[in-house]
């Protein structure tokens, strides 16, 4: 890859800029007005102080409209208003007409990617794009400015906000993309317009909208689509479905995992369970003694996804090793606390699939531990597969090791109990309950020194409630 060019100290959004770059219509105010802040929600700006400096976008979507934010907005003496509606009294407040808010929010932030001149980095995957996004950002950091998307800003709206967040400078930005639908990537490819493509994985989140793994891993593929010949692709290659899809992609490609052709490789792996995973990784023309201590192979893999970023953007290998002996999981995904009952808790609540969960309980079955305890939430969005996915997840939790296990949610979560059961874990150690609520108040019994506690389940299921519980601040 050629080297990178250094960023813009700043882009100036001038209502001027803006009309331009969205194909909108300056109707009032002055075309030097400049933003500092751009918003699509009003309750960011609180204050006449706030609304100043500020461009809000007036969004409309299923329960709200932006638009009726604007009268308000502008009485404060807000900077600038997006609209696609008239406004009746702008005052001083410049106002920008488009036909579509939404497609103005995107075409802006593409605007301010390609002047920014920063090299871009996209991340899709089932699983693990948000820690694989915090690893390459990381390694890069060492060397390069970098900016990273916050938390999980990764759809057709957060991520052109994140986007539009370049024009304070940058070498290079890391952004994960979401989707739980076909169309989304590709919608969101030609928003970033990426460098580097990073494909961790395809798993079966989402199959309740897309219907089978070999669906999900199509719509995943959108990431390869608007491709140049200078365009990167890193690879999973211990994954059949993303192997099978990747000649559809026009540039140069990189590969990782533990396949004996990856250009990035890991072999020797000793799995610490939920204490972090060594392994012997050749990359660069070496070999390297990595230990990665978040849990699981998974997270081992994630960390070869961004050593291969990062090498092929010129970070030397020296640099990167302290920096992935140091890694720390993202709140809630995997983050290990040692309780005052002496027992350690595994929070992995943020969200769950069955692809997920089966790693995570092979991680549990690796850590050392007097027990072990299992709170497991139902897994959403799984469609008509909901029950056999729960079932085979239920009947891999005696080979954890699980000696207590805790379900929580609505029928689906059935499955989880019954395939505990039919595997050989005895039904007085199964406890069954609605909601995280009523799990929470349970468990903490159930729990005791030298335990080991995983609790994860899909957001909708709210098991952080129970972790928040364990670590007594609910």
């Amino acid at each position: 890859m050629t080297p990178l060019v250094s960023a813009p100290a700043v882009i100036v959004l001038s209502a001027s800029v803006v009309a331009q770059a969205v194909n909108g219509r300056l109707v009032s105010g002055d075309p030097s007005r400049v933003f500092a802040t751009i918003s699509t929600d009003s309750r960011a700006l609180p204050d006449r102080a706030a609304c100043a400096p500020a461009l809000f976008i007036a969004l409309a979507g299923p329960t709200f409209d932006g638009h009726a934010f604007v009268p308000g907005l502008i009485a404060m003496g807000v900077g600038g208003v997006l609209v696609s509606a008239p406004v009746a009294a702008a005052g001083a407040t410049a106002v920008i007409e488009v036909p579509d808010t939404l497609a103005a929010l995107q075409q802006l932030a593409r605007h301010v990617r390609r002047a920014s001149r920063a090299r871009v980095v996209a991340i899709t995957g089932s699983a693990g794009k948000t820690t694989t996004k915090e690893m390459t950002a990381d390694l890069l950091a060492a060397t390069f400015r970098v900016f990273r998307n916050h938390g999980n800003l990764n759809n057709h709206i957060g991520l052109p906000l994140s986007l539009l967040e370049l024009r304070h400078g940058a070498d290079v930005a890391v952004v994960e993309l979401g989707m739980n639908h076909a169309g989304e990537i590709r919608t969101l490819v030609g928003i970033a317009e990426p460098d580097v493509r990073v494909w961790t994985n395809v798993g079966d989140a989402h199959i309740g909208h897309l219907g089978s793994r070999e669906a999900i891993a199509d719509a995943k593929a959108e990431i390869l689509e608007g491709a140049s010949p200078a365009s990167v692709l890193v690879a999973n290659a211990d994954d059949p479905l993303i192997m099978a899809r990747i000649h559809a992609c026009a540039g140069r490609t990189i590969t990782f995992g533990e396949h004996a052709r990856a250009d990035v490789r890991a072999a020797g792996i000793r799995d610490h369970g939920f204490d972090g995973t060594s392994a012997n990784v050749w990359i660069g023309g070496a070999v390297h003694d990595v230990r990665v201590p978040l849990p699981g192979r998974a997270n081992l893999m994630n960390a070869l996804a961004a050593m291969a970023v990062a090498a092929d953007l010129g970070v030397p290998v020296a640099d990167m090793l302290p920096n992935v002996a140091a890694f720390q999981p993202m709140p809630r995904r995997g983050e290990v606390t040692t309780l005052a009952s002496g027992a350690r808790l595994v929070d992995d609540s943020y969200n769950a699939s069955p692809a997920a969960l089966m790693r995570a309980l092979e991680a549990l079955a690796a850590t050392p531990a007097r027990r072990r305890v299992a709170v497991l939430g139902e897994m959403l969005e799984l469609g008509d597969l909901a029950a056999v996915l729960h079932v085979a997840c239920g009947r891999a939790v005696p080979a954890a090791g699980v000696d207590e296990l805790i379900v929580v949610g609505g029928p689906a979560a059935d499955g989880l109990a019954a395939g505990a059961r039919a595997a050989g874990l005895a039904a007085a150690h199964i406890h069954r309950f609605a909601d995280s609520a009523r799990a929470a108040d349970a468990v903490p019994a159930l729990v005791g020194a030298g335990d080991l506690v995983l609790v994860k389940g899909s957001r909708g299921t709210r098991t952080d409630l129970v972790a928040d519980r364990l670590k007594g601040r609910a």
